[in-house]
């Protein structure tokens, strides 16, 4: 390996960086999606411009908005790259959120074009989608649906005109994107899908570029080395460190774009054998708690670990299997997007596995702080990444946990349409209040203690708001009273019944679990996976209330 083959010089924006990658490797492959089709930055770059001139041919205008919906593919990449390069402004959406949520996130965001999976898209209703003109098919830009033919028809044949009139391709050289100013909006990354909960990330082009630039200089991949993407690429954390940082070394990107099962990825690790590897805890604590901490718990085990020269073969054993199942060839075990089970971390470091934690949110696109796997410290999460200042509200940010404020490049320009909001987040002297609370060490790690405010993670990352779960179970007179409160990175509702509708309806308490069972059954059909209820709690008495009769929610966290 050529470690020299390792580009860390900086471009001036985020479209210096995929016109340089794709006319410096062009005829190299780029993008894969697993056990299917491949394609060369060339190829990529020849999509790039037929979209183009499909935007152009149908008057879509720098700043428009086109939504993205579909699982993570190539294709997925190609139009998620077409969009920024010509100006416009990309929607990506989860491909897990309800209809009704797709609904509202496009029509908050005011998208006027849609590419979407042709599945998903059976879901949604056209004209419930204000602006849009039509949906395109994700997989090869045919139309699913039209409200105005004429619209349809020039996007199509411009299509068709651009391969007729480059039946052989284009040339790196014709490869040139405008240049971009660093407020630029690039992306609008909506962390809810909820109806009336949505809030829409405006990320422009210096939060990107400054992801891009960090992850170049410090994490371990190099020109021509193998990543593979599990992550949902409509998810900061899976767009940024697992697309567009190994697209701009170029880099060979492979799409599994299916469940990550552990049978699948073990056999896909195999088979890709990536360099570098991004998982959310949950991929890593599924690996130990079903398949090393059972052998841990065995009693010839546990006496062999009382023993040090018994316990460095086994500790080695252990790390030399894990490496392999994940491929062998890596260098670095990335994690982000939700926190890391200390259990399993405490593990993981005695083994010394090359593994890191970092930090990060949709709104900084997402990179906080990272420390390479040789330099994070136990329960932490690395330090503050380039050009970023992070403090602790605290009067003593070494011993007293405050919340963690952040300022700098990578920092959102606001929620969409919310600056109500906006303010309540990033305040008068431009730091942005994460509703994370922890400390820095003396060396200046971050390690952080837990949320402020009230937002759940779950295990795969993804934001859970326990006031939209409420919102809907209050729609059930049964309960009078409902908090949804973190257990495990899952979401459990503690239920107060309505003792007046009880003695009305006759409802006795040995049927009250089952009816309330039916009814959490009913709110999770209406919620996405991630966020629905996983177990619920009956209480006895009313939950204890502030002066202004909220509940006093820390009571029972």
């Amino acid at each position: 390996m050529n470690l020299n083959a390792r580009p860390i010089e900086k471009l001036d924006c985020f479209n210096a960086y995929i016109q340089n990658t794709i006319q410096k490797y062009f005829n190299n492959t780029a993008l894969s999606d697993y056990n299917r089709e491949s394609y060369t930055f060339g190829e990529i770059g020849y999509d790039i411009y037929k979209l183009h001139a499909g935007f152009k041919a149908i008057g879509i205008k720098a700043g428009d908005k086109i939504a993205l919906l579909g699982k993570s593919s190539a294709n997925w990449c190609k139009i998620y790259l077409a969009t920024i390069t010509y100006g416009a402004v990309i929607i990506p959406i989860l491909p897990d959120f309800k209809p009704s949520d797709v609904h509202t996130i496009i029509n908050h965001s005011e998208s006027i074009l849609l590419f979407s999976e042709e599945s998903i898209y059976k879901t949604l209703n056209l004209n419930e989608m204000q602006a849009i003109s039509m949906a395109i098919r994700m997989k090869d830009y045919t139309l699913l649906e039209s409200k105005d033919e004429g619209i349809s028809n020039k996007f199509i044949n411009a299509l068709d005109n651009f391969t007729k009139a480059n039946p052989n391709g284009i040339k790196p050289k014709e490869i040139v994107f405008p240049k971009q100013n660093p407020d630029d909006l690039l992306v609008i990354s909506y962390t809810s899908g909820t109806t009336g909960f949505s809030k829409g990330v405006m990320l422009p082009e210096r939060s990107l570029r400054g992801n891009i630039d960090f992850a170049r200089k410090n994490m371990t991949m190099y020109q021509g080395e193998q990543i593979l993407s599990i992550l949902p690429l409509a998810h900061a954390f899976g767009c940024t460190v697992e697309f567009l940082f190994p697209f701009t070394l170029g880099c060979h990107i492979t799409f599994l774009a299916r469940i990550p099962s552990p049978t699948i990825m073990i056999e896909a690790f195999e088979k890709v054998k990536p360099n570098l590897i991004l998982a959310v805890p949950l991929i890593i604590e599924k690996i130990y708690t079903g398949k090393i901490k059972p052998i841990l718990s065995k009693p010839f085990v546990k006496f062999i670990l009382k023993i040090p020269i018994l316990r460095k073969l086994f500790f080695n054993k252990i790390k030399s299997k894990l490496t392999k199942t994940l491929g062998g060839k890596f260098r670095e075990l990335v994690i982000g997007g939700a926190p890391l089970n200390p259990e399993t971390e405490k593990f993981l470091k005695k083994i010394h596995f090359p593994f890191t934690v970092g930090y990060g949110m949709t709104e900084c696109g997402p990179l906080i702080s990272y420390a390479s796997w040789n330099t994070t410290v136990l329960h932490g999460s690395g330090k503050a990444v380039d050009e970023q200042t992070v403090r602790i509200d605290s009067p003593d940010p070494l011993n007293i946990a405050g919340e963690i404020l952040l300022k700098g490049s990578h920092v959102m320009l606001g929620y969409y349409k919310n600056e109500e909001i906006t303010k309540s987040v990033i305040d008068e002297d431009g730091w942005l209040h994460t509703g994370d609370i922890g400390v820095l060490d003396k060396k200046g790690n971050i390690i952080i203690h837990g949320r402020l405010k009230n937002m759940i993670l779950s295990s795969s990352g993804q934001n859970i708001y326990p006031e939209e779960i409420e919102s809907l179970l209050a729609n059930y007179p049964l309960i009078s009273e409902s908090l949804v409160v973190d257990r495990k990175n899952k979401p459990v509702a503690i239920l107060y019944p309505n003792q007046e509708y009880m003695q009305k309806h006759n409802i006795k308490k040995i049927d009250l679990h089952d009816k309330l069972e039916k009814i959490i059954k009913n709110v999770n059909e209406n919620l996405p996976t991630y966020s629905q209820i996983s177990n619920f709690e009956i209480k006895e008495d009313e939950f204890e209330k502030t002066p202004k009769r909220s509940i006093k929610r820390f009571k029972y966290q």
